[in-house]
């Protein structure tokens, strides 16, 4: 079979499409023939070899790319319950030791890492759903917030950020977006309530609108220390990069969601798609084998939506 991998870090030009051996599902294990794998910024700096440097991946000759699939399920390993070969599936390789990555013809996940996809909604959308939905559907449970409360959401135009608005004002959560001006109509579209456009002095923006701060961010956006001066004392924060929070300042609760694969918390999003609760955005569609093109457009950025790969 087909797979993404690299055997050195850099930019898109080392990504290689290798011939290697279709993986076996092991105990509680499914093969799923993959039908839509979206690229994420895990999977740029899966590329660049930054996991390697942080000790949050062992060194290998070759490193598989890819985090997010949809398709459909080809092979189910010994002691396997709950799916069966030839249901639609969704699914998160949030594992780091293991050889390939979802952007593949096949790739074998634990059953515990995947859910039914969501009905009526294209592989290639769907595929833009595990990663992106989790995190932000975690960050939320890390904070807690009731209904009432105020939560900003910086980069709330960009994947993590759109479904943060929307899981957010679903729960009766107030939220303050942050993102580039021509974004506002979007991100109001989503749920925001306020809103604060890209550049402004953020702290004072968000504290005109939220006397005294918000009491929680998630900082989708990574700008670290200039999102916390927007949170109240005693708030909460989320930051989604590792090592990327800033000092926890003025009684400042500061957390970080490392992303994990959760087949109920998957499918409970997936159901959310289904009613139309959660916006799936495609920016654009290349072929597998285009894999270094879909990484320069990436890179590129300015996109509202995911790239897409399919087999």
């Amino acid at each position: 079979m087909r797979a993404v991998i690299v055997r050195s870090f850099g930019g898109p030009e080392v990504l290689e499409i290798a011939e290697v051996p279709t993986p076996a599902p092991g105990p509680g294990q499914v093969r799923i023939r993959v039908a839509a794998a979206a690229v994420n910024p895990a999977d740029l700096v899966t590329r660049s070899g930054i996991l390697v440097e942080a000790g949050l991946m062992p060194t290998r000759d070759l490193v598989g790319i890819g985090w997010d699939v949809a398709g459909v399920v080809d092979e189910i390993g010994p002691g396997t319950t709950g799916f069966a070969v030839g249901d639609e599936v969704i699914g998160l390789s949030d594992r780091l030791d293991v050889p390939l990555g979802t952007h593949a013809d096949f790739v074998v996940l634990d059953a515990t890492s995947i859910a039914p996809a969501p009905q009526g909604i294209s592989p290639i959308e769907a595929s833009t759903l595990p990663l992106n939905a989790l995190t932000a559907t975690q960050s939320l449970e890390t904070l807690a917030l009731e209904p009432g409360r105020t939560l900003l959401v910086t980069g709330a135009a960009g994947a993590v950020g759109g479904f943060a608005v929307e899981l957010a004002a679903a729960q009766g959560i107030r939220v303050v977006a942050t993102a580039a001006e021509s974004d506002e109509p979007l991100v109001r579209k989503l749920g925001a309530e306020f809103f604060v456009p890209r550049g402004a002095r953020l702290g004072e923006a968000v504290r005109a609108l939220v006397p005294g701060g918000v009491d929680a961010a998630i900082d989708a956006a990574v700008l670290g220390a200039e999102a916390l001066d927007a949170v109240r004392s005693q708030g909460a924060f989320v930051a989604l990069v590792g090592g990327g929070e800033p000092r926890p300042l003025r009684g400042i609760r500061v957390t970080n969601t490392w992303i994990r694969a959760d087949g109920p918390q998957l499918a409970r999003l997936a159901t959310l798609a289904e009613s139309g609760a959660l916006t799936l955005r495609v920016a654009e569609t290349y072929p597998l084998d285009h894999a270094a093109e879909a990484h320069r457009r990436f890179d590129e950025g300015g996109l509202r939506g995911r790239v897409v790969l399919v087999p």
